[in-house]
């Protein structure tokens, strides 16, 4: 199975419950942690940060992007980002659902975007079932946040530090707390 076959089984919501999915899972969750552990355990100017992350992801990334390590993801294939992104140190992307990140977002602290779930019932808990995560333009993700498989959140949204978002963000709303709630229109 290519990475273009798994991103368009990935993106159709389709559970994730055969040995082939996961012998791709597996291959690039190795691939993912050689080369974050590159990245994330010594010095690397901004250039060379870039290089690592195109080399991550599968694409050159815009010359824009900036990323403070350490960064993880336990796969790394299917993370498409805009232009002039910032992600700040220490956030975590479970990208096997997919995750898009519009033009100018900034990402906090300790972020985490979880693009999986698990199946409730006991006997098929280890299926997983991935729900892509979309950041629109202009989107603030404040530190210590959590972003939860299948959330869109539009253009010029902002995120409270420390919420966890289950559901959709209107565009240009604050949202905050656990579960994160409507806080005002900007």
């Amino acid at each position: 199975m290519t990475i273009e076959e798994f991103k368009a089984h990935s993106h159709s919501g389709r559970p994730f419950d055969t040995e082939e999915l996961f012998e791709v899972l597996n291959k690039q969750s190795d691939r993912a942690r050689k080369i974050t552990c590159e990245l994330n355990n010594k010095y690397h100017p901004m250039e060379e940060i870039r290089e690592l992350m195109s080399e991550l992801l599968g694409y050159k990334v815009p010359e824009s992007l900036r990323v403070f390590p350490p960064f993880y993801t336990d796969f790394g294939r299917n993370i498409e980002l805009g232009d002039n992104v910032f992600i700040n140190a220490c956030c975590q992307f479970q990208d096997q659902g997919g995750i898009k990140i519009g033009n100018n977002c900034l990402i906090g602290h300790n972020v985490v975007l979880a693009t999986l779930n698990h199946d409730l019932q006991p006997e098929r808990r280890w299926v997983c079932i991935p729900k892509r995560i979309e950041l629109g333009n202009n989107v603030w993700i404040g530190s210590n946040s959590t972003i939860l498989a299948g959330v869109k959140i539009g253009d010029n949204a902002v995120v409270a530090a420390g919420s966890v978002v289950t559901k959709n963000v209107d565009p240009g709303t604050v949202v905050g707390g656990v579960p994160a709630k409507f806080i005002k229109n900007i």
